[in-house]
């Protein structure tokens, strides 16, 4: 940084001292070296922006400008016939020499991940279907499920890691707590899983977006741009991505779905693990995370029992199953004794409300 600085101090003084030796203004020796000193500062101010910019778009607008210069040009030379000294030839051939040079620049710019050296070799590769892209955000990737998917197969096209993520990943492994810090080092280790899996295209993508400072923004922006889809487990970034026109694979929703369908009046054997927060209530987890919460099972903590299904509830934060243990006539005590005087057996068809409040309590615990 030290040397950027000098270079740049250098420079600055350098076009200040040319501008008091050719002193270009008519205004006298300090007007000039002032002048120097705006001049240097904005063309520093320039290359610092400039840095930002990815490299595939400043090849890109360097191209469209040599290209809307040399239209220019040509148009200045093809109309050679006209009176050169009419001012509003004068003010059409300036016109040019600055409008279509800033259209090269500007749509040059936009276009520039074509010169990707991924994009480019696709031009000379037979026509075939076009590829499909599944951009990963940061999230899906410290979660770590997708390297499973990916291992399956169900993943298809090419994963795109943009830089940006991989910067977000290496600040929260770079982190001063340690839960964050172990949880980037996690999302790399599944970056590094994933790429040593044969059969599947893993692409580290340098297009960035300046202008937009939120990394989920940025997703958007880069999936509107490959036209592929973002694979994510985060819901504000999935419903954001859905308003803006964008498609998204959630490994949430997949998780989900793919949990096993139990109806009301099934049979079950659970684990019960822990009380729940009601009157004689024990919790059990499936396989899969999945939450159950049985009436009447208190008492049988710790002991694998088999339990009647009452109803299945879908949350935001996915699938709860409410089930109740019916004692055998010939066990200790029946629930009706158990209970104590005034209170009932809850009732299977109990109203939404208090199953909801039931599943807030248990995943409290």
């Amino acid at each position: 940084m030290t040397w950027f600085a000098l270079v740049r101090v250098v420079f600055v003084a350098a076009i200040a001292y040319m501008a008091a030796v050719l002193q270009p203004l008519p205004i006298g020796l300090v007007a000039n070296l002032g002048f120097g000193l705006v001049l240097g500062a904005l063309a520093v101010l320039f290359e610092r922006g400039l840095r930002e910019t990815s490299t595939p778009r400043v090849i890109g607008s360097l191209i469209g400008f040599a290209i809307g210069l040399a239209i220019a040009r040509g148009i200045e030379a093809g109309l050679f016939w006209v009176d050169s000294s009419d001012h509003r030839v004068e003010f059409l051939h300036s016109f040019l020499l600055i409008a279509l040079p800033y259209l090269g620049v500007v749509i040059g710019a936009k276009q520039g991940e074509w010169l990707e050296p991924a994009r480019l070799v696709t031009l000379f590769r037979a026509t075939g279907p076009a590829r499909r892209y599944r951009i990963l955000d940061t999230s899906v990737i410290i979660d770590g499920r997708i390297a499973d998917v990916c291992e399956t197969g169900f993943i298809d096209g090419t994963l795109v890691i943009p830089q940006f993520v991989l910067k977000e990943l290496q600040l929260v492994a770079d982190s001063s707590d340690s839960m964050k810090r172990n949880r980037g080092r996690r999302g790399l280790d599944i970056l590094q899983k994933i790429q040593k899996m044969g059969g599947l295209e893993v692409v580290i993508s340098d297009v960035d977006f300046p202008d937009v400072r939120e990394v989920d923004l940025k997703l958007i922006e880069l999936a509107r741009t490959l036209q592929g889809k973002i694979v994510t487990n985060d819901f504000n970034l999935n419903k954001v991505a859905q308003l803006r026109g964008v498609e998204v694979l959630n490994v949430n929703e997949l998780a989900n779905s793919l949990k096993p369908v139990v109806l009301p009046g099934e049979q079950m054997k659970v684990f019960i693990l822990k009380e729940g927060k009601e009157y004689n209530q024990g919790v059990a987890y499936l396989d899969d995370g999945t939450m159950v919460v049985v009436d009447n099972a208190r008492k049988m903590i710790s002991k694998t029992i088999d339990i009647v299904v009452t109803s299945v509830l879908q949350t935001t934060a996915g699938k709860m199953i409410f089930g109740r243990y019916v004692e055998s006539s010939s066990g200790p005590s029946s629930p009706s004794s158990s209970s104590p005087a005034g209170a009932s057996e809850r009732a299977p068809e109990e109203n939404g409300k208090t199953r909801l409040r039931q599943a807030v309590s248990s995943q409290q615990t």
